[in-house]
């Protein structure tokens, strides 16, 4: 039973959405978000990645940063660019990217449901990585990120918020510069009753992207309570900012591999040794993998197409039949030596949305090998979280990203 709820969202007034909203913290470096905030004062970066606004080489989790952090919110708070609602509300959520659309809920998930499981997740999540977050929501006393979470499809709240889409009011329409486009709206009063009704009603939320975030936003909630013995269970610090979609509306990009070397191999001896698990055929020309345990391999300049062989993957396991298993259980480890992936510096990891001209760029550059993955679907993302386990590392690539700013949940 899903505990998900309105709230008093801190969001950009009136013509400050589309210059407010900036992509996650995290897909990003330091350098790459001063270039992205030249001469932008309100882009979000300046929250969430606050260093860009002080000396390069600062280090990005010095107490100066999570400080500029909060000097820049508030900042922009008293300038009028933010606005806090008067009342709790739930935000209808839309993203249209290459003619596709995902419509989702803003609003804030319990973080008893996470710990309880009932918000379930599917990656391991890093101590330092969730330090950042905490200290940064600590200092900003607010989430700032939204979670993004998964409903199943029978749960219903695809139609529920198309129903509610034309009697709300319309807040954000605009197109951000990599084409997707972000509309936002406000339903009325008598919409929050139905809706956290129908989510409660849900045995469980899937994380599809966030588990730092997630993990860290729990963390200060336990850490508040703590704080705060005679807590009620209704303060602000017991829920955390999320967007919930249907699952049915989201699209799992593949996520690629790029091995620098042939572990001491020569090509035909590295051709004769992944034989025995995977067939294999010489192809023409770029090509994706046209179904679930089918590979695309990019080596000395060409193009194949490899397809692992019955005995490589167990069915009954949702983790081992993941196409990301498979290729590290029989050809990473065994032949290319990656036995970690987590700690190699010999392998890469390359989102979809760049493209196979980057893989061949990438292994060219190193002498090495690209593989390109038929993409993880949510069904098998379900599946590992229903059964308590977890992805290996970079199994999933969600497009289009959230945009931060637009939401800001205070505790």
């Amino acid at each position: 039973m899903a505990d998900f709820r309105p709230f008093r969202a801190v969001r950009p007034a009136a013509g400050y959405a589309a210059k407010v909203a900036a992509l996650p913290y995290d897909v990003m470096s330091s350098q790459e978000a001063r270039a992205m905030c030249a001469g932008d004062p309100y882009s979000f970066l300046h929250i969430d990645r606050a260093e860009i606004d002080l000396p390069e080489g600062t280090d990005p989790y010095s107490d100066a940063v999570y400080a500029r952090a909060k000097e820049n919110f508030e900042r922009l708070c008293m300038g009028g660019v933010f606005t806090q609602d008067p009342a709790p509300s739930y935000y209808i959520y839309r993203l249209t990217w290459n003619g596709r659309q995902q419509t989702g809920l803003v609003g804030c998930a319990a973080i008893d449901d996470y710990i309880s499981g009932a918000i379930k997740k599917h990656e391991l999540t890093r101590a330092d990585k969730e330090e950042d977050r905490i200290r940064h929501v600590d200092a900003l006393d607010a989430n700032t990120g939204p979670i993004f979470l998964a409903a199943k499809a029978d749960a219903g709240l695809g139609a529920l918020l198309e129903a509610w889409i034309p009697r709300a009011e319309a807040l954000y329409d605009f197109s951000a510069d990599d084409g997707v486009r972000h509309e936002v709206w406000k339903p009325g009063p008598g919409a929050s009753e139905e809706i956290r009704a129908l989510l409660a009603r849900a045995p469980a939320l899937y994380i599809a992207d966030g588990h730092h975030r997630c993990a860290s936003a729990v963390k200060v909630g336990e850490k508040r309570r703590a704080g705060n013995p005679g807590y009620t269970g209704e303060e602000e610090f017991n829920y955390f900012l999320a967007v919930v979609f249907p699952e049915e509306q989201l699209r799992i990009l593949d996520y690629n591999r790029v091995v620098s070397d042939l572990n001491g191999l020569t090509k035909e001896a590295f051709l004769d040794r992944i034989a025995s698990s995977f067939s294999g055929a010489a192809l023409e020309s770029r090509q994706a993998p046209a179904r679930p345990h089918e590979f695309s391999m990019y080596l000395d300049g060409a193009w194949h197409t490899l397809a692992a062989k019955p005995g490589t993957w167990d069915d009954a396991d949702p983790v081992a039949r993941l196409d990301v298993s498979i290729l590290q259980e029989n050809l990473l480890a065994p032949v290319l030596g990656i036995d970690d992936p987590r700690t190699s510096d010999r392998i890469d990891f390359v989102g979809g949305i760049r493209g196979y001209a980057e893989l061949e760029r990438r292994a060219d550059a190193a002498g090495g090998v690209a593989f390109a993955l038929y993409p993880t679907q949510m069904e098998d993302l379900i599946a590992v979280a229903d059964a308590g386990l977890i992805m290996p590392p970079k199994s999933t690539w969600f497009e289009p990203k959230l945009r931060s700013g637009l939401f800001v949940h205070r505790l």
